[in-house]
């Protein structure tokens, strides 16, 4: 009725309140959260409290005209529209034509459009501009569970407000307050179980006490077991226990027994993930209970199961029962789906399913690692270790084409210039372009190449190919080298000292022929 009675969202109702209170209040306002947080109900009290004839401190007061045919849903200027039933274009277009309308009696007129993603596209961009420039007398409230499907025009457009998911001792705290209202026994371990089926919200909880009410007037945690439809769920943790086990054929037995019972295989899939997953809670939070969501019997149950198995097999067994859990969409049989998973859960984990090394395991691997990088390349082990805690040799690689051997005091012309240049004009031919009439030497481990003209050896330090040619000189000589560029006009040709007459005359030697031409 009022934003007091909205549980666990301060951060949200303080705000609205002050809006209210001081007449600020936005043109737009975008609430997201997860289902059952109170979404639309604070929503119809931001419109309520809006148009309230005598509020008070931003609520509304409940007495005035105004609040009465609210709660009566019979207010004329306040507009609740399902986005999910109403997604097209003509939806829009048709509020589009009413906010030009001043209200009837109230003084704004408040559009609630819940599940707001669910509008087209289009739908979409026909609400933007009536979102933008709206008339001052129009509120728009949009409310939605998946705010990544809303478009970033709309949502710039508005206050955003995050509903947070409600803490199980504030659902408990309510129900309670709910049952001792309608005159109900409800215990306190029941209203916790409540609590923790409903998952964080308030709408799961206030509907599953309803169904505990059909049941009985004194609700404990029978009742509320029954009325969940989760009494008598032994088969679950009598399958996990014979996975823990390995005892495939118990567990494949087990489940037989179900499908000749007609159980459903995707729920009994959907409940063996939620048990595991109180397994897991079990394990990685040393036994702690305040996350696990069972039966109060069940968690000595979980208890044993959690001592007789690691986290690394848990986490595997979630991991592939989710995945079965999907493939059950395009599974032509689900119960044959279901077998091959729990015979591979059986099997135990596979070894590329096991944890991360530790950081102990991983720098003894990196040990032998270099150990055998050493004794491949023929050194010794590192100084205390002995020939006989030496590891396996390797297995002996492909031997590397021998290196050639260069003048390291003087440049060597290069007679393989040309077969290079070959290979540069099969796999790069814009490269090659650069390097017509082109000539190369070595110094060490400077490769020289000696282009025809400043214009080619601009163009091909441009290209920013030089990678790949220093590749292919790789792969032809199994080295690396510096490259260095030069041109005939780069030095003075007359000069007999200059590397290019060197590299002239050197070849001419040796028969070949290398011609350098300045550029005109």
């Amino acid at each position: 009725m009022s934003f007091d009675d909205v549980v666990s969202q301060p951060q949200v109702t303080q705000t609205l309140k002050n809006q209210i209170k001081n007449d600020k209040t936005a043109h737009a306002y975008l609430f997201t959260g997860s289902r059952g947080t109170g979404k639309t109900t604070c929503a119809r009290i931001f419109a309520k409290a809006i148009n309230c004839l005598n509020p008070k401190d931003g609520e509304p007061c409940l007495e005035c005209e105004i609040c009465k045919n609210a709660d009566n849903g019979t207010l004329p200027d306040i507009f609740e529209i399902d986005a999910a039933s109403n997604s097209k274009v003509d939806d829009i277009r048709e509020l589009r034509e009413g906010v030009v309308y001043t209200p009837e009696m109230c003084k704004f007129k408040v559009y609630i459009i819940d599940e707001v993603h669910m509008l087209s596209p289009g739908a979409f961009n026909a609400l933007l501009k009536t979102m933008e420039e709206p008339p001052p007398h129009v509120k728009f409230v949009l409310a939605t569970t998946e705010m990544h499907k809303v478009p970033a025009t709309i949502v710039s457009r508005c206050q955003c407000y995050d509903f947070r998911r409600i803490r199980t001792e504030d659902i408990v705290a309510r129900i309670e307050y709910i049952a001792s209202q309608e005159s109900l026994g409800l215990e306190h371990n029941a209203a916790e179980l409540i609590a923790r089926l409903s998952d964080g919200g308030m709408r799961d909880a206030l509907s599953l006490l309803d169904q505990c009410a059909a049941y009985s007037d004194n609700i404990d945690t029978s009742v509320v077991s029954t009325a969940a439809g989760i009494a008598g769920r032994d088969y679950l943790f009598d399958i996990i226990e014979k996975l823990v086990a390995k005892d495939t054929a118990g567990a494949l037995s087990r489940i037989n027994e179900l499908y000749g019972m007609s159980k459903d295989l995707k729920i009994l899939c959907s409940e063996l993930i939620e048990q595991l997953r109180n397994v897991m809670l079990l394990k990685a939070i040393n036994g702690q209970t305040d996350l696990i969501t069972c039966l109060p019997d069940e968690l000595e149950r979980l208890k044993a199961i959690a001592a007789n198995v690691n986290i690394d097999t848990v986490l595997y067994q979630l991991t592939s029962l989710q995945d079965c859990l999907d493939r059950f969409r395009g599974a032509s049989s689900k119960r044959t789906e279901l077998e091959m998973c729990i015979i591979r859960l059986c099997s135990g984990v596979p070894a590329k399913a096991a944890s991360a090394p530790t950081e102990d395991t991983q720098a003894l691997i990196n040990r032998i690692n270099e150990l055998e990088r050493r004794l491949a390349a023929g050194g010794t082990p590192p100084q205390g270790m002995n020939a006989g805690q030496q590891p396996a040799p390797p297995k002996p690689k492909k031997p590397a084409a021998p290196l050639k051997k260069f003048d390291v005091n003087n440049y060597t012309p290069l007679e393989d210039w040309q077969q290079i240049l070959d290979r540069v004009r099969e796999e790069y031919p814009g490269i090659a372009a650069f390097l017509e009439n082109s000539a190369a030497a070595i110094e060490g481990d400077t490769f020289n190449i000696i282009c025809a003209s400043d214009f080619y050896k601009m163009k091909f330090k441009a290209s920013n190919d030089s990678a790949k040619l220093k590749k292919i000189v790789h792969d032809f000589y199994n080295k690396d080298f510096d490259f260095m560029l030069y041109t005939a006009s780069s030095v003075d040709i007359n000069d007999k000292e200059n590397p290019i007459n060197v590299l002239k005359s050197r070849a001419q030697n040796m028969g070949i022929e290398v011609e350098i031409k300045k550029p005109e």
